[in-house]
């Protein structure tokens, strides 16, 4: 979970206690190597293909498909960051904090951009980086690769590429990192 977002977690902070892990490193090394694969075979190659990871939980996990890209086919794939803070839909109804690095490697006109994040949730975040990759071209396509798809959607946004299918409750969070992915409560921070 992005360290952002345990800020912002209403009332102003919180922190995450998991319950329980649902994947391990290993379980998480294998579904960035199968969908690289499948980005691979999806594509007929990686030639056009331009990985971005949203700031800030999917650049680790974009750049590791980058790696994975190259292990498997011996392709250096363009890779940059996006932070959609400023293209939310939700500005006013939490802190908006543009924070991170937005790294777009060269115009994305005609290419392929897979756009790549830890969960997703309601969709908003992914809408919002839709609207902002419209700021660095036109691409003929964009996929979405994401660890975890928890459901709950809000908006008609599916993945192409998914780690694991994770169904949850509303009130209940996700924290993916290198070590695996666990299931718990944000808690509110004593002060």
């Amino acid at each position: 979970m992005a360290e952002r977002e345990r800020r912002i977690t209403p009332p102003y902070g919180g922190v995450f206690v998991p319950r329980t892990r649902v994947m391990d490193a290993d379980a998480v090394t294998r579904a960035v190597t199968r969908i690289a694969h499948e980005v691979i075979e999806r594509n007929a190659g990686l030639a056009e293909v331009v990985v971005v990871g949203l700031q800030t939980g999917g650049v680790r996990l974009a750049h590791r498909l980058v790696e994975a890209f190259e292990r498997i086919d011996g392709s250096q794939v363009p890779f940059g960051t996006l932070d959609v803070a400023l293209y939310r839909d939700d500005i006013g109804l939490r802190p908006v904090m543009p924070e991170a690095v937005t790294a777009i490697p060269g115009d994305l006109n005609q290419k392929v951009v897979v756009l790549v994040d830890d969960v997703l949730f309601t969709g908003r975040t992914i809408r919002a980086a839709l609207d902002a990759l419209t700021a660095y071209g036109r691409p003929r396509a964009v996929q979405l690769a994401v660890m975890v798809d928890r459901g709950h959607r809000e908006l008609p946004i599916r993945p192409d590429y998914v780690g694991k299918n994770l169904p949850t409750r509303r009130d209940e969070a996700v924290d993916v990192t290198d070590d695996g992915v666990e299931l718990g409560d944000m808690v509110r921070e004593r002060r």
